[in-house]
């Protein structure tokens, strides 16, 4: 069903808009969601005419195959800019008169959508004047689309909410996460909530831990000088984790609608246990890689000061004080440069009360292994469930074996890119896949103690080789519990 939309891009000059955004809208015009009634007028402080913007939107889509001849030119006429200073109200009129002009043109019946791809500085400023030099609609929806980071840290996210609601309401915002949209992301509800084997199973009674990883191969490259006033804390725990986190540890939402899966989200992460700074200190490990083979140690990466205390790796111990997971530590890490690029969540059931198995005549020294659902995100897509079998041959012998299920390419390439998905739901008013203003300000109170913690705490950087999996800390903290990483190396 197409979607008619009038969308304002601030920041439209920008590295987002022309790597995701606009093949984005553009697979979304191919597969009909968005037709010919719909335009976006791109906006930043460069002077670009429509024509060479035009030919900026061609590029950054000439490698998506058309589906029908000539698509990709038809696409690129619903594109337009306009030079503009978000901090200059005067320029608010001119984007005023531009976009009555289009929604003309274009038949996009009222219907607006204002996307900030900018400094979160700025936010606030384009929110108000938004509605002071009224470039607001009666007719249809008006709809704002931010990216993170939202705030910096719980007392600056709420000013920053605090000024968006004076001109939208929280039904209008739509806060993106682009982890929310990947495909293995979405299939958690899918698994926990459509399979009665694995719902009637996902509580304390039968779940020892859960492990959380997202791991990055590269190290800062071009983003350090947002990088650096950031680290991994702010720039992947916050957000991210805590979102993944919230879809695993929810109860079971009234309906799947945006609405119910919300009030589940914010009622996990309500009871996520706070720590004091004494528990962050023994339940948070941060850490900054040092120089490798051919690659520099972060302090040295171009951008980065030299002396820096910025964490480029960190890993927790969170606990949920509820009904369901009282007892159950999820783990989580995420870091660059390490082993391998990936993103995999690893739930671990408790062993059998009772080795049956266990006799030194019939097993030797084998013991029974933990039964673990693997949920692969990315580079694979797919589940496994480890289980123990019987060893073929003479005797009794046990091991673990691998149920697995495993996206092939031509699937993987049927789904939605994240973007995609994402500006499709916020075409459609859906937030199933956005954060709520409760659930960010949950996980910024959960992260802000070990932030203020460490800002105050020297360090002993750098603590762990590019190549690996982290600094021993990461282990250690596993380790104190009697548990290890179900994703390791052999150090």
């Amino acid at each position: 069903m197409e979607n008619k939309a009038l969308i304002t891009l601030f920041g439209a000059a920008g590295d987002l808009a022309q790597r995701k955004l606009y093949p984005s809208l553009f697979k979304l015009y191919q597969k009909g969601y968005l037709g010919e009634h719909f335009a976006l007028l791109g906006t930043s402080r460069r002077q670009i005419s429509d024509e060479d913007f035009q030919q900026m939107v061609a590029k950054s889509i000439s490698g998506i195959k058309e589906t029908e001849k000539g698509q990709a030119a038809s696409f690129i006429k619903h594109f337009f800019f306009q030079s503009h200073d978000v901090t200059k109200p005067e320029h608010y009129v001119v984007l005023k008169d531009r976009l009555a002009k289009l929604e003309d043109q274009f038949h996009t019946t009222g219907n607006r959508l204002f996307y900030m791809s900018m400094a979160p500085q700025f936010f606030g400023t384009i929110a108000l004047n938004l509605k002071k030099q009224q470039l607001l609609t009666d007719d249809g929806y008006n709809r704002l689309v931010i990216e993170k980071p939202f705030g910096r840290d719980f007392d600056s996210a709420k000013k920053l909410n605090d000024e968006l609601s004076q001109t939208f309401q929280e039904n209008q915002i739509f806060r993106i996460d682009h982890y929310l949209g990947k495909e293995m992301i979405q299939n958690i509800e899918a698994l926990r909530f459509g399979n009665t084997i694995i719902e009637s199973l996902w509580n304390n009674r039968y779940i020892d831990n859960v492990q959380v990883t997202l791991s990055e191969k590269l190290g800062v490259e071009e983003r350090a000088g947002y990088y650096d006033n950031s680290g991994a804390l702010r720039d992947m725990m916050q957000n991210h984790i805590m979102q993944v986190v919230a879809q695993l540890a929810m109860e079971q939402p009234v309906s799947f609608t945006d609405s119910d899966v919300r009030v589940e989200k914010i009622k996990a992460l309500r009871s996520l246990r706070v720590y004091t700074p004494a528990e962050a200190a023994a339940n948070f490990v941060r850490g900054q890689y040092d120089a490798g083979q051919n690659t520099n140690a972060y302090r040295d990466e171009d951008g980065v000061d030299p002396h820096s205390n910025t964490e480029t790796f960190v890993a927790a111990k969170l606990l949920f004080d509820n009904y369901r997971w009282s007892g159950v530590p999820f783990y989580v890490r995420t870091g660059k440069k390490m082993a391998d690029k990936f993103t995999r969540i690893d739930v671990v059931f408790k062993k059998p009360l009772i080795d049956i198995f266990a006799n030194p005549r019939m097993q030797s020294d084998q013991s029974l292994k933990s039964n673990i659902l693997t949920i692969y995100v990315e580079p694979e897509a797919g589940f496994s469930l480890r289980v123990n079998a019987k060893s073929a041959g003479q005797g009794f012998k046990t091991t673990p074996v691998d149920l697995k299920f495993m996206q092939d390419t031509s699937t993987k390439e049927e789904a939605p890119e994240p973007y995609e998905r994402l500006l499709h739901d916020a075409l459609e008013g859906n937030h199933t896949n956005f954060a709520s203003w409760s659930e960010i300000a949950y996980a910024w109170k959960f992260v802000d103690v070990a932030r203020k913690l460490w800002d105050i705490e020297e360090p002993q950087f750098p603590n762990y080789v590019p190549g690996s999996m982290g600094p021993a800390a990461s282990d250690e903290l596993l380790a104190r519990d009697g548990r290890q990483w179900v994703y390791r190396l052999n150090r």
